[in-house]
């Protein structure tokens, strides 16, 4: 019937048409599939676990600082806390709240107090010791003739001890960008377990005027040490970062209870006094490099240009520890497959050292003023096997790291003796040579500050080392509230005893 197959045509329309909707979807599909970019695409953004949009790593001080302040345009509060202005039980108040805090944890997390991640509380202090000495810094780093009294370009300084920037960066941060897991920022002083005090020291120190400066560190100082939480603990659970040794030298013994960040621990004397640093409570921190990364796949190109045996460049003449270098200088120079150059991290000595590391096989790392030198980072993520001549050295992450997969130790005795360290570099099998090389393939991650901060980078370590850290930071904060609490009661006992003395004389 003619009129049937009309109807049955029309019926099978609306089905054929869906049939080919769909199939053309599922061709939209997998074209954007095809195309969309992979995680090793030449891209501007990752994605976050929770599937949001972030940048790719940034591992450039300056790149990242555009971007950051960027972000921060906006101005920001003044939340400066003067006890004059606040109750007289304002600190005992925060006590209480805290107290509450850490017993519900104690009896809802069975790891308490070592768990992660850990609470950061962040101080939101005036632009005066933050953003606006990061604008100093960003408006004027492009003047390569600003240079310290021995020579050294300055704003290549304070890259390199930039380590206050990145970790502030990444703790204040939208949680939807960050990728840490072992850190978390809480924004109620009770539910702290540390804080953090983001004031830009080497930046000031290098970037303002001597009295300036000086003035500066007075007001930071005085900011603090006003806060109820520094009052409860004396500072105990607070973390300043001082990574340059010269930097809040005038003030930082008021604050030597806190947890100062350093490049070392200076056994030499000569930067910190006796008792203001230790490893119980203070943190070691890598030098931001100041050379670009080498990954597995630069050594294995490299390898083969690696003609050098030893490379070192730098200031070859240092003070305190550091006076080994002249010494290694007279026992090396003129050896054959040796290179030492004096030269500084300026922008021409960035490319020379780069050149020089990613040429060489070994690169001696040497004391500086303090037991710890910048070349050893820079050494490590360039490929080239560290030989580090300080016998008072302490190493970042230690507790985690083990260094001897990644650098050879030689003691200072041994690396001057005539004719010495030139045959036991020589004597390493290639195997060992190759076996390291892999392992600073492995380990460069650790050393490379970036934005995002990355799971396991020196942003990471840090925290994971803090948490070591919480249960002898609690303990000592709860020794010095009682001893507090024992002195206030005796005051207390004797004004009373006072007063009814005195009280007893008039009747």
């Amino acid at each position: 019937m003619p009129g049937a197959g009309k109807q049955m045509t029309r019926s099978k329309s609306p089905v054929l048409l869906l049939l080919l909707a769909l199939l053309a979807l599922s061709l939209v599909f997998f074209l954007f599939s095809f195309h969309s970019p992979s995680p090793s695409d030449d891209t501007t953004t990752l994605l976050h676990p929770n599937h949001q949009p972030i940048y790719k790593p940034e591992t450039s001080f300056v790149a990242s600082l555009d971007r950051f302040l960027l972000a921060h345009k906006s101005s920001r509060r003044d939340d400066t806390v003067l006890l004059t202005t606040l109750p007289q039980h304002q600190p005992n108040h925060l006590d209480d709240l805290i107290f509450q805090t850490h017993t519900q944890r104690l009896y809802a997390d069975p790891y308490y107090p070592l768990s992660l991640p850990i609470r950061v509380y962040v101080y939101d202090m005036p632009t005066k010791f933050t953003f606006d000495l990061l604008w100093l810094f960003r408006n004027s780093y492009r003047q390569t003739s600003n240079l310290t009294s021995n020579g050294s370009p300055v704003h290549r300084l304070i890259e390199q001890h930039s380590i206050d920037y990145w970790l502030w960066a990444d703790l204040i941060a939208p949680e939807s960008e960050r990728l840490l897991k072992s850190v978390v920022r809480v924004h109620r002083q009770e539910e702290a377990d540390l804080f953090y005090i983001p004031f830009f020291t080497t930046i000031s120190f290098f970037l303002l005027e001597k009295q300036q400066c000086k003035a500066l560190y007075r007001e930071a100082l005085k900011w603090v040490t006003d806060q109820p939480a520094w009052n409860r603990s004396q500072g105990r659970d607070h973390i300043l970062p001082v990574h340059h040794p010269w930097s809040f030298k005038s003030v930082r013994r008021f604050m030597k209870n806190a947890i100062w960040l350093l490049p070392d621990m200076d056994s030499t004397g000569n930067w910190y006094k006796p008792g203001q640093v230790f490893l119980e409570k203070d943190l070691i921190l890598p030098y931001v490099p100041n050379v670009d990364f080498c990954d597995s796949r630069c050594i294995s190109e490299t390898q083969s240009k690696r003609t050098t045996l030893v490379f070192f460049r730098g200031r070859l003449k240092r003070n305190a520890g550091g006076k080994i270098r002249s010494k290694l200088v007279a026992e090396l120079s003129g050896a054959e497959g040796v290179a030492i150059e004096e030269g500084t991290a300026g922008e021409g000595g960035k490319a020379a050292a780069q050149e020089g590391m990613r040429k060489s096989v070994f690169c001696l790392s040497p004391a500086g003023d303090t037991p710890s030198s910048a070349r050893l980072f820079d050494a490590i993520v360039s490929g080239c096997i560290p030989v580090i001549v300080s016998d008072e050295l302490e190493l970042p992450f230690e507790g985690i790291l083990d260094y001897r997969k990644i650098a050879l130790f030689v003691s200072s005795s041994d690396a001057v003796q005539p004719g010495w360290l030139l045959t036991f570099l020589r004597n390493i099998r290639p195997a060992q040579i190759e076996e390291i090389r892999q392992n600073l393939a492995k380990y460069s991650r650790h050393f490379l500050y970036s934005s995002p901060a990355q799971p396991l980078g020196p942003e990471d370590l840090v925290w994971r080392m803090m948490a070591g850290k919480l249960v002898n930071i609690k303990l000592h904060t709860r020794r010095s509230q009682r001893v507090v609490k024992e002195s206030r009661n005796i005051c207390m006992c004797e004004c009373k005893r006072a007063n009814s003395t005195t009280s007893s004389g008039h009747l």
